[in-house]
């Protein structure tokens, strides 16, 4: 059992997180709008968004490794302050070049927070509970991302974008304060305590489980990067849907799949990981498929469902099988980072790949690969996990 202590640390981190993640939604669904009233064109507004992916997917195996070895709580408190500074400048910008560079600093204080946070609470998660707990704290983040938008939209319509920038900094502020109160001690964390050098990379790279987490979770963010920045412009041509049916079709799957991330996870501490991992990328697919061949706009809200189904499944396992790896390895925050990154490959790479297929067939054909893309990421994951325990006794 989770003792009292390690559910205020895990109190305090499902806030601190909640505060953050949703701070960051209120603004990044403005920001192209902004860029566009600056007079950005659409390859820097594209640049505003790749740099984010960019400076994280770099540092994210940096200080996933550096709070292996230094603890959790120095970096937790860098990035937090680093976001509340980020969203000063964001409102004394005044060019598009300065939202890249902003954006690109902001991408390296995501790398300080979002693995770091995600492997602490993996460091204290007691054997046999990894998917529920998992499960209950991925729920900060789908939630945030879920209310960040709409919370965005309410503060610029009467507010102004300014408030927005600001609103973000005071959350992220107050995730900071949190975390500076209520934390332990760096020295009491349980990755320090144990004195134990994290493995190689090259042991956790060569581990065929943690390779079949990584490509699954890269295809599964692919698609995610394919529907948020393809699904709107389907939804208003082909079907004539207005911003705020639009925004709901978007959100609807990340509330769904947040809703159900604690019973699935307490499900993957029950049943087989594996199989919640492989159905929950199949349900995804034909999800995918669906937005191809949908003739109605119900068949989109439906697709949504389904996605927000199939994601809620997989996620909680696939996160408990790389908890019981961190715990293996002595490199909780090490695998915790490769595993983010490649959801920020899967980002990019989705949205560039979707918008070649757009530009050289047809926009539905975007959605077709997206659905060939997670099967291909379910079949490499069953390649790599065929015939292996990755139950908590691994």
């Amino acid at each position: 059992m989770i003792s009292f202590a390690d559910k205020k640390v895990f109190a305090i981190l499902f806030f601190s997180l909640f505060a953050t993640i949703t701070g960051v939604g209120i603004v990044v669904p403005l920001l192209p709008v902004y860029a566009h009233d600056l007079g950005a064109a659409g390859l820097y507004i594209g640049l505003i968004f790749g740099a984010f992916s960019l400076s994280r997917t770099f540092f994210l195996p940096y200080f996933g490794r550096l709070s292996d070895r230094k603890g959790r709580k120095p970096l937790i408190l860098y990035g937090l302050l680093a976001y509340t500074l980020v969203s000063v400048t964001f409102v004394i910008s005044s060019s598009v070049i300065h939202l890249i560079v902003i954006r690109f600093f902001q991408g390296i204080a995501s790398a300080m927070i979002m693995p770091v946070v995600q492997a602490y609470v993996g460091d204290i998660t007691p054997s046999g509970k990894e998917g529920t707990t998992m499960g209950l704290f991925n729920m900060s983040l789908f939630f945030g991302l879920s209310i960040g938008p709409v919370a965005g939209g309410v503060l610029n319509d009467n507010f102004g974008l300014n408030a927005t920038f600001i609103c973000m900094g005071v959350l992220s502020l107050a995730g900071f304060f949190l975390c500076v109160l209520f934390l332990p001690p760096t020295a009491s964390e349980a990755a320090v305590r144990k004195g134990q050098p994290p493995v190689k990379w090259t042991v956790i790279i060569g581990d065929p489980v943690i390779s079949g987490l990584f490509v699954f979770r890269l295809a599964y963010t692919a698609s995610i990067g394919i529907i948020w920045g393809f699904l709107p412009v389907l939804a208003d041509l082909q079907f004539g849907l207005d911003s705020s049916q639009i925004g709901v079709l978007v959100m609807l799957g990340v509330l769904i799949s947040g809703a159900i991330q604690f019973p699935m996870g307490c499900a993957a501490d029950r049943w087989n990981c594996k199989v919640l991992v492989i159905a929950g990328g199949v349900v995804s697919a034909a999800a995918i498929y669906t937005y191809y061949w949908a003739r109605t706009p119900a068949d989109l809200y439906i697709a949504s469902i389904i996605f927000g189904l199939g994601g809620g499944m997989s996620m909680p396992a696939l996160m408990a099988v790389a908890v019981r790896k961190g715990h293996k390895t002595n490199s909780m925050g090490s695998v915790i980072a490769i595993l983010t990154m490649s959801h920020s490959l899967g980002m990019l790479l989705g949205s560039l790949f979707a918008g070649l297929m757009m530009d050289w067939f047809e926009l539905r054909d975007s959605f077709r690969m997206g659905a060939v893309i997670m099967i291909i990421g379910v079949a490499v994951f069953y390649a790599c996990v065929r015939g292996v325990d990755v139950s908590s006794k691994d």
